[in-house]
């Protein structure tokens, strides 16, 4: 008999009438992530955490082919420490959380609970490096973070506590920092378009959006399903800037001495946000088979007289296909095939195979597609080879529907007007600008929206005016309202 009970977790608004009421249900009540007694920080429930663990691993595989090797550096960061670089503290001060008392001691220093680690890393950095054959210093860790600045948190897309890489290699040129730019970003790409079936926008930001403490930031940018911009991966080129404030100096192959040059890079668990408001329905949740907890749900339809014969074939399929795919034989008598069916869309698991008698006697099941709904009649001869085939198809189909609406939602305009409403209208308004802070500043103030970044493959500026003052074109960004 079906559950009255569970019906209730049913998703109550649409993705197109109440976009930040629907990503909060699809999140909780397809139990991706629960809320916890601490404002802003979230439980990573099993189906997240294992789509995290799937980022993690091919991350992590992809940096050691590139010769990025994982360390892990202290959680608590010495005030001492964190005032070293001005810049850097400048813009992370209002978002620390400090410890000051052990049991019921008053700790001698604050300590700062990470919102990043450069400060506590660098000051090892300088006790390491001493030549040239000390480099590169390529070290990667796997953390979280906190940081505390907002007041209305967002779950995984703006959380107090958040799940991250980051990356801090040490160069003796900036020509061999420089090098490292395009390989992190193209490990971040991959993993975001093969794994997560999710476009972005690469490119580099302005100074003023750029990461506190660098010379230079690089982002992937991507698109959320109300229009707004949400920053992915990045990239940050920080120079000489952290060597110095931390003396990491270095004798080079004719006995000079100089400062390091470094770089600091990340991915983190906005990433699972971001795959969840961009592929989810109104019927729940949507994850992409490459990441999915459950790939395959089998779900036997049967009466009391047929029981045995449907149930039997049910388990011979999950076992012809639990090698090759993370399967779940559904065969819970409590509750009812339709009942199953919404639970498990729900819940997002990508491809439901359904087996009544019907498909007994014709050795066939129902395939039916959480991406798109469409069912197909399988043979159970070629399973394994159709499973394969339609779970592709799901993640082809996903990236694409991705695609489709970043590209049709990236607005180039000429016209300041033309960018108001562009903006207005939501998505990104690409745009010719002269570079000034002054010109960005008026846009953000005048429309709300930021500067994402430069795009690496907009088009050319060449006799292009910038947009706000007429002034002559240097760069092409995309503005957005931005989570």
């Amino acid at each position: 008999m079906e559950n009255k009970e569970a019906t209730v977790e049913a998703m109550t608004v649409k993705k197109s009438e109440n976009f930040s009421e629907w990503y909060t249900q699809v999140l909780t009540k397809s139990k991706f992530v629960d809320y916890s007694a601490v404002s802003g920080m979230l439980v990573y429930m099993p189906s997240c955490y294992y789509v995290w663990d799937c980022i993690k691993n091919a991350t992590d595989s992809l940096f050691k082919k590139a010769g990025i090797e994982d360390a892990y550096f202290p959680l608590f960061i010495p005030e001492k420490l964190f005032k070293k670089e001005e810049e850097h503290v400048e813009g992370f001060v209002p978002e620390v959380a400090w410890v000051t008392e052990a049991g019921s001691s008053k700790l001698d220093e604050r300590l700062a609970v990470r919102p990043t680690s450069e400060t506590i890393i660098y000051d090892s950095y300088a006790k390491w490096i001493r030549s040239w054959r000390d480099l590169p210093l390529r070290l990667n860790q796997w953390c979280s973070v906190v940081r505390w600045e907002f007041k209305h948190p967002t779950p995984l897309l703006r959380t107090r506590e958040f799940l991250w890489n980051e990356g801090h290699t040490a160069f003796a040129t900036q020509e061999e920092a420089n090098a490292e730019k395009d390989v992190v970003l193209g490990i971040y790409g991959y993993v975001m378009k093969e794994l997560l079936a999710l476009p972005g926008v690469p490119g580099r930001k302005t100074d003023r959006e750029k990461f506190a403490g660098a010379v230079a930031s690089y982002s992937i940018e991507m698109m959320m399903p109300d229009g707004w911009a949400i920053q992915g991966p990045d990239w940050h080129s920080d120079g000489q800037n952290f060597s110095k404030a931390f003396d990491i100096r270095f004798v080079d192959k004719s006995n000079k001495e100089d400062y390091v040059y470094q770089n600091t890079f990340a991915i983190t668990t906005r990433v699972l946000g971001a795959m969840a408001a961009i592929h989810s329905d109104d019927k729940g949740l949507v994850i992409p088979p490459r990441v999915a907890m459950t790939q395959v749900v089998i779900v036997p339809i049967y009466t009391n007289e047929n029981k045995y014969e449907v149930m039997n074939q049910a388990r011979s399929i999950y076992d012809a296909l639990k090698e090759r795919f993370r399967v779940t034989l559904d065969d819970r008598d409590a509750y009812s095939p339709g009942w199953k069916f919404k639970e498990w869309e729900l819940r997002g698991v990508p491809l439901r195979l359904e087996i009544g008698m019907r498909e007994v006697e014709g050795n066939t099941v129902c395939a039916a597609r959480r991406d798109d709904g469409t069912k197909k009649s399988v043979s159970t001869a070629e399973l394994g080879k159709s499973v394969l085939e339609l779970l592709d198809m799901i993640h082809a189909n996903l990236y694409g529907k991705a695609m489709a609406f970043l590209t049709a939602n990236t607005n180039v305009v000429s016209a300041y007007d033309e960018l108001k409403g562009a903006i207005k209208a939501g998505g990104f308004a690409q745009t010719p600008w002269c570079g000034s802070e002054q010109c960005e500043i008026k846009i953000k103030e005048e429309t709300g929206a930021k500067a994402t970044n430069m795009p690496f493959d907009a088009q050319g500026i060449n006799g292009k005016r910038c947009v706000v003052c007429g002034s002559e074109a240097k760069h092409v960004v995309n503005f957005a309202k931005s989570y």
